[in-house]
């Protein structure tokens, strides 16, 4: 017998059907591994730019501002692009978008131009909003409600393993000899430093032309997979007569609370992994050895995944594997501000550990009894990540204002917000239409 879909009557592909569930699994799997390189890269072009581009902390941090604000911009447009293409080739849109976006680096590294590199993000950042609003709740949909948080946790394997391969492989490209440059620059002209510098971004081009070419790959494969279709406007009868009287997404509270849930949620993650490079850099550890602290901090996160592939839904529920996570990230980022050296870096990298089952315990909470308004509510979670657009950059100002490490304070409240979710922001229904809600 077919499953039954969180939002939809349709039948899905099942491990009973030929291996159909198997396989879209597998697919959606690719598609999170890219996620993670391509996401995760920052940590490491953060620190490359300030040198290459010679910036600041705030500057530099527009790296991070750049890739995620394009969710907030483009989230809606998503949703726009899928209602017309349908989720898989959403999917292939996406990833085209992707492989534009790399392109864009190499003009940016033969000018050395920051602004174009910007840009490259900004576009990086599009694709990457169109193929997420199809991704994310379509693992949410393939199968059970309660364990929706397992699947999203196996798919945030792939994207870690890849989070953590990322900051290693280009590091060891780009940011090779990178702490004898610094060191040797101020003794140099301003027409040797230049020299130098330009010879330094040209390391990127070879990655990012790899990088476009084996997205271009995945979107022609997707294109033609077997990777089937669903349908979120159909509703079950339970579904269908809760949402009778709702014409707007802004009619579900949940939702809301959980798209801000998610802000704080990935500027957080985003910080963790973002900063933890230049941070160790701060506490006098060396480019060449701080750039595996966020390999630790997508390590830890891996640990994280699989203690939910086992535990979620049979010894914890989603919600409250979500408040444990909340309450060791508080713990994780006060030791952090009060100890120093290795310690406090080291606590930077293990709140992957805190923040791993966040993604998979806020989406599906969030998502819950949309039924229509699944790919509208899906945007608007899309938004969400905005947050790591906007907090590092915060944290930048921050660093550069007071030091970095007093900058994790920014954090703690951040973290009680989604506790808050966790324990009762997610239970928050209405049936009472809302005064000028727009009708998304």
């Amino acid at each position: 017998m077919a499953q039954k879909s969180l939002v939809t009557d349709q039948k899905v592909p099942t491990a009973s059907q030929g291996g159909g569930a198997v396989r879209s699994m597998l697919i959606i799997g690719a598609l999170f591994f890219i996620f993670g390189f391509v996401t995760w890269l920052n940590s490491v072009l953060i620190p490359y730019l300030r040198i290459a581009c010679e910036l600041n902390n705030f500057e530099s941090y527009l790296v991070a501002f750049a890739f995620y604000v394009a969710y907030l911009v483009m989230a809606i447009p998503s949703a726009w692009v899928l209602k017309k293409t349908g989720f898989k080739k959403g999917m292939s849109v996406g990833l085209g978008v992707m492989a534009l976006g790399a392109l864009i680096f190499i003009p940016a590294a033969m000018t050395r131009t920051y602004l174009f590199f910007l840009i490259g993000l900004f576009v990086q950042g599009t694709g990457l909003a169109v193929l997420q609003t199809a991704v994310n709740p379509y693992v949410t949909i393939l199968g059970p409600r309660e364990s929706a948080a397992k699947r999203i946790s196996i798919m945030g394997i792939c994207n870690k393993v890849a989070g953590a391969l990322a900051p290693f492989i280009l590091g060891a490209i780009i940011l090779d000899n990178a702490d004898a440059l610094m060191d040797s620059l101020g003794g140099m002209s301003a027409a040797q430093q230049a020299i130098e510098l330009d010879a330094l971004a040209t390391k990127v081009i070879t990655p990012y032309l790899v990088m476009a070419g084996v997205l271009v790959v995945l979107a022609v494969l997707v294109s033609f997979s077997a990777l089937p279709e669903i349908d979120t406007d159909e509703e079950d009868e339970t579904v269908a007569s809760a949402n009778t009287n709702k014409s707007s997404v802004f009619q579900f509270p949940h939702v809301l609370l959980g798209a801000f849930t998610l802000f704080l949620y990935v500027g957080v993650e985003v910080m963790a992994g973002d900063t933890v490079i230049s941070y160790g850099a701060s506490k006098g550890i060396d480019l060449v050895d701080a750039k595996i602290f966020t390999t630790y901090t997508m390590i830890a996160m891996l640990v994280g995944y699989v203690i939910g592939i086992f535990a979620i839904p049979k010894y914890i529920s989603q919600a409250k594997a979500l408040q444990v996570s909340a309450v060791l990230g508080i713990l994780l980022a006060l030791v952090a501000i009060f100890s120093e050296g290795y310690m406090s870096v080291m606590c930077i990298s293990l709140l992957g550990l805190a923040n791993a089952l966040m993604w998979p315990a806020i989406w599906p909470l969030a998502i819950a009894d949309l039924g229509r308004f699944t790919k509208i509510g899906s945007s608007l979670l899309i938004m969400g990540i905005a947050g790591g657009a906007v907090l590092p950059l915060l944290y930048g100002w921050l660093a550069d204002t007071i030091n970095p490490q007093q900058a994790y304070w920014i954090m703690v409240p951040c973290y009680l917000v989604i506790l808050y979710f966790a324990t009762s922001g997610h239970k928050i229904r209405t049936s009472q239409p809302v005064s000028g809600s727009l009708p998304l």
